[in-house]
């Protein structure tokens, strides 16, 4: 599955550094040390957490893109940063709940 499907399918809105890549899964946590352990190349990361340290987390497991979930807002540092570092920052106001549920239903699809 491509990010771009991702995307339009979940109408998220792109922030910083989209880039179409394959999407390996998904990945809903916003404690960055559980992140680091349990994330995997190609995720989609789902969470809360807006500031700079989601986008040096994101490259350094070479997700496919971070959501901030429930609305939020990235903080100016952290759009800077994922620019910096091709990070493809999404946002979606569901929550991360409902918007893990819809990317698990998306990938079961894909899979078929």
């Amino acid at each position: 599955m491509r990010l771009a499907q991702v995307i339009e399918e979940l109408g998220l809105r792109p922030l910083a550094s989209f880039c179409d890549r394959e999407v390996t899964g998904g990945y809903a946590s916003d404690l960055l040390s559980d992140v680091l352990a349990n994330g995997r190349e190609g995720n989609v990361w789902l969470t809360i957490q807006a500031h700079r340290n989601v986008a040096a987390v994101a490259s350094l497991k070479d997700f496919a893109a971070v959501v901030l979930t429930g609305g939020r807002s990235p903080q100016d540092d952290l759009l800077e940063v994922a620019q910096q570092e091709g990070v493809c920052l999404l946002s979606t106001p569901l929550s991360t709940y409902e918007a893990a549920g819809k990317l698990y239903a998306l990938q079961q699809r894909a899979d078929g």
